[in-house]
């Protein structure tokens, strides 16, 4: 069953496109990577998909069924985001925040949700920790378990494994596959081809008036996958 369909999808802002239009779907269980260079519309796209901009032609549509609170989003990590004051317990329950409507406290579930999502990313024995004071890496894993918290049906992720050490990388890539073995949907921004090639059931390739979608498989055997060697910037 499709969760998202994409289109014909422009992607831009201000009236100019930054990526070609696309269209694929995503069904339960895919593990989606959108690879491309620097400049080619990756993160414009994400944010389009998640509804945070609109296209400038084209639509994205939902599963009837699927209501947006079900789906976390990672974004590209910045230094603003460096800063948030709060605790890292605090940072990870905020992903159950769209559930709790006008209850003003988190239920034993979230409270629950958000230790196993902690644990998953191996930063439990940092709960009491303030974000503000972790390391990059560490920052990282905290977002990845908050958005955790929300994706109970897709996750998105823009570059999630940018200030992770290869061993961390490996271990977040093997997370979202077991995501996708419980029927979940994961969309992420890569510049890591050989993850993509490992992890992915499907690659979608922007570079500049040209895209690419279609199974790992048919991409690894494509001229694509060569561009860059391991990691295409």
């Amino acid at each position: 069953m499709a969760l998202l369909i994409a289109d014909n999808v422009v992607p831009g802002y201000d009236r100019k496109a930054v990526a070609p239009a696309v269209s694929f779907s995503v069904e339960e269980g895919n593990f989606l990577c959108i690879v491309g260079a620097n400049g080619t519309g990756k993160t414009t796209l994400i944010r389009t998909l998640t509804g945070l901009q609109k296209p400038l032609s084209g639509r994205v549509i939902f599963d009837k069924g699927f209501s947006k609170t079900q789906a976390g989003f990672v974004p590209q990590f910045t230094h603003s985001a460096k800063d948030f004051p709060a605790s890292v317990r605090e940072v990870v329950l905020s992903g159950c925040l769209s559930e709790c409507r006008f209850r003003p406290f988190y239920s034993r579930v979230h409270k629950k949700r958000a230790s196993e999502n902690m644990q998953k990313l191996e930063i439990e024995d940092l709960s009491s920790s303030s974000f503000q004071e972790l390391s990059g890496g560490q920052q990282q894993r905290v977002l990845l378990a908050r958005a955790l918290c929300s994706a109970q049906k897709m996750i998105f992720l823009d570059e999630p494994t940018a200030n992770l050490d290869p061993n961390a990388s490996e271990n977040v890539y093997q997370l979202l596959e077991r995501m996708c073995q419980e029927e979940k949907a994961v969309i992420m921004i890569t510049h890591d081809i050989k993850g993509a090639l490992k992890y992915a059931t499907h690659v979608l390739s922007l570079s500049g008036e040209n895209a690419f979608f279609g199974t790992q498989e048919e991409y690894a055997k494509s001229t694509l996958s060569k561009e860059g060697g391991e990691n295409v910037y």
